[in-house]
């Protein structure tokens, strides 16, 4: 049984488990936030709640999430069901690289969050799961395996009540899940030979794991007994390459889509300040231009009862994309402040509020 508190600190899940199972699920959600994979956050445990009464895990909603039915029931976000393939896969990819076997991935085991028009996926539920040192093929094919039933399941049960959209194949679906995330394994962590001579095909192996929003802080490189070839593949890979950077440059804390996006209009923002001054600026100067010139100011120019529909990422992402649609129109520069205050008055108030957005809403 789940149930749902909302105080002034926030909304918050209380789940009823036995102790055991509590105190288990609190350690696993602990240690898989310290190593950096999404998952809810957890508060605490509360027990000793007397007789015939079970333990009570305490996490905080997660703001901004949509739950899965919110994605294949609700008109008009078609595209963001595009990218929950991809971001499941990103998710299990995650976890596996820490050593964590799931094995009770479901739609509802997972909620979604908007990240620059994709989505980004966490971890809700981990009663099942194992931690271990390194997950062996066979423990990793197995989770694949469950996630692509459960998921399934779940895609029959909106199909039977009339809920599931007609371009949606349950079949097709839980295939591209296998082939998505089997390529981003080999990509993440395939071992590559190369010629000495071509040392850059390594530099470019990192790049698209930078591309794919992975850092490589450890790389094991070995070198053949001729020594003409070099053997090499990523040893430690952590998610969050663009989010970090960001967070670096400006304090903001985004999702890595959306840290990509910022990233781009910052470094756009510094070439039009260099094409109008006649001198480049250091890049931690450019930043904070930007933060104080350009996202600050665009924010608080949607008006604050609105601000609740979109998280400040999202709503900075969405105003530039309505921008862009604008100057297409108006063959025209669109400044930052138009384009947002056009935003808020055509697309926001028929949109929904999605901070504390719950299933049985």
């Amino acid at each position: 049984m789940v149930r749902f508190f909302e105080s002034e600190q926030g909304l918050f899940a209380l789940k009823e488990l036995p102790g055991r199972l509590a105190d288990r699920e609190f350690a696993l959600l602990r240690h898989l936030a310290e190593e950096g994979v999404p998952v809810v956050e957890v508060l605490g445990v509360i027990s000793e709640r007397g007789d015939d009464l079970e333990d009570i895990l305490i996490t905080r909603h997660l703001e901004f999430s949509l739950p899965f039915r919110f994605l294949f029931t609700r008109s008009g976000i078609s595209s963001l069901r595009e990218s929950i393939v991809d971001s499941i896969a990103v998710l299990l990819a995650q976890l596996h690289l820490v050593g964590f076997f799931w094995g009770d991935c479901s739609l509802s085991n997972i909620l979604f969050r908007r990240d620059a028009g994709a989505l980004a996926a966490w971890v809700v539920d981990t009663e099942t799961g194992e931690l271990h040192d390194q997950l062996s093929p066979g423990q990793r094919e197995l989770d694949l395996d469950i996630a692509q039933m459960n998921i399934f399941g779940g895609l029959l049960d909106l199909e039977a009540s009339g809920r599931l959209p007609s371009d949606i194949d349950p079949t097709e679906l839980v295939e591209n899940l296998a082939s998505r995330y089997g390529q981003l394994w080999e990509e993440l962590t395939a071992e590559q030979s190369v010629e000495v001579a071509q040392r850059h095909l390594i530099d470019a192996r990192l790049a698209r794991l930078n591309e794919l929003g992975f850092d490589t802080t450890e790389v094991s490189i070995t070198t053949g007994k001729d020594g003409s070839q070099i053997r090499f593949r990523p040893a430690v890979v952590e998610a969050g390459h663009h989010a970090r950077e960001l967070e670096r440059l400006t304090g903001l804390r985004l999702l890595e889509n959306q840290a990509r996006r910022m990233l781009n209009d910052v470094r756009s923002y510094g070439a039009w300040l260099a094409r109008r001054d006649g001198c480049e600026l250091p890049e931690a100067v450019v930043a904070y231009r930007w933060l104080n010139e350009i996202f600050e100011p665009t924010i608080d120019a949607i008006p604050q009862d609105l601000r609740d529909r979109r998280s400040r990422g999202e709503l900075f992402h969405e105003i530039l994309l309505h921008r862009d649609a604008l100057q297409s129109v108006f063959q025209a520069d669109v400044s930052m402040e138009a384009a947002a205050a056009d935003y808020a008055y055509e697309a926001l108030p028929s949109s929904l509020e999605e901070r504390s957005l719950l299933e049985q809403d």
